[in-house]
């Protein structure tokens, strides 16, 4: 499984409660939910990193 890196989102209350209601209406979390929006708006900005599979391999050896 993939690493994931952890950090503190201040984010404004009413904004937080929209993506928990949002989240809930597609039955992920709301952690999940931030995580969807965020690799949604890198594929539409065409900015996503794809990992060669030796990267992948590396990573899984640490």
């Amino acid at each position: 499984m993939a690493k994931k890196k952890s950090f503190v989102l201040r984010i404004d209350p009413d904004v937080y409660d929209a993506i928990e209601k949002w989240a809930a209406q597609e039955f992920r979390s709301a952690n999940g939910q931030i995580e969807w929006i965020i690799n949604k708006a890198l594929r539409d900005a065409r900015r996503t990193v794809e990992k060669t599979v030796k990267e992948e391999t590396e990573d899984d050896s640490e």
